[in-house]
């Protein structure tokens, strides 16, 4: 056995003990390695619903609800859930793993950046974008939401997308739904954000809210109840001389933050001080 074939078994051992697909050319003396590729048409961030900048928390959720929804057998075993739950063992195994989530985010990036465009077509637009507004216990709990596109350009019936909302889903947060028919290719990119509440407004991830208290609360301090953003009850302590308008801070009991974690509730302690008007006596 010479140098050169010894040089190469050694090689492609140590390519199969790492995973990766290793392309040697000999007549040249050149050779890369690389993982091995997902097939170009595939983009595990939209079998998920989700944009590539989302959290491995969002990715872990998403699957475990697309998962349990799509199981073939709570389908009957059909061959389109078995394909469609394939597709999120696929999405979730690539992304849930840092080091092949940033493979493959660097062989997407490398795709839509090669891609040539066609000389002479037309530039269609195939993405939309559109927010929606959820309650504010959608983000905590997780929600399913249907979205209908009727795009006049396309020639088939209205298109219908689910919208998987997971748990502990961060206001802002955008998902990305692939369009089917004459717009395949294309995505319906969803914006969620907090929808005003009665009580409670949203500011990022923290929650806003008044609370009105006695003046003989306020003057001696002590504890208060109020509801919380789930209905839980929460306890607000207030310092003794508290001033009107003043804020507590409770920490963890506000809306999903986009790493991990909760934002804050801000509570606005309002009262009516006494005021006791008499009649002079005299000068």
């Amino acid at each position: 056995m010479n140098l050169l074939h010894s040089r190469l078994l050694s090689e492609q051992k140590r390519a199969a003990a790492s995973g990766t697909l290793l392309i040697r050319q000999v007549s040249r003396g050149t050779r890369y390695s690389r993982p091995a590729l997902t097939p170009p048409d595939t983009d595990h961030y939209a079998t998920l619903g989700l944009d590539g900048r989302c959290t491995l928390a969002q990715i872990r959720a998403a699957y475990r609800l697309l998962a349990k929804r799509h199981h073939p057998d709570v389908n009957g075993g059909s061959a389109q859930a078995t394909e469609r739950a394939k597709a999120l063992n696929a999405a979730h195994d690539v992304l849930s793993d840092p080091a092949r989530r940033r493979a493959y985010d660097r062989d997407l990036a490398q795709r839509e950046s090669v891609t040539p465009p066609r000389v002479g077509a037309q530039k269609i637009e195939r993405n939309i974008s559109q927010d929606a507004h959820l309650r504010l216990e959608d983000f905590l709990r997780g929600s399913s939401l249907s979205v209908r596109v009727n795009d006049p350009a396309n020639p088939g019936r209205p298109e219908i997308y689910e919208l998987i909302v997971p748990p502990g889903t961060a206001p802002g947060t955008r998902f990305r739904l692939p369009r089917s028919g004459a717009f395949a290719g294309g995505f319906v990119q969803v914006r969620v954000k907090a929808l005003p509440g009665f009580r409670f407004k949203a500011r990022g991830s923290d929650l806003r809210c008044d609370l009105r208290i006695q003046a003989r609360r306020a003057e001696q301090g002590g504890a208060e109840m109020m509801a919380g953003p789930m209905g839980a009850p929460l306890r607000v302590s207030i310092p003794a001389g508290i001033a009107r308008g003043a804020v507590v801070r409770i920490p963890g009991e506000g809306l999903p933050k986009s790493r991990g974690g909760r934002g804050d509730l801000l509570v606005r302690i309002m009262y009516r001080p006494e005021v006791r008007i008499s009649r002079s006596t005299g000068r």
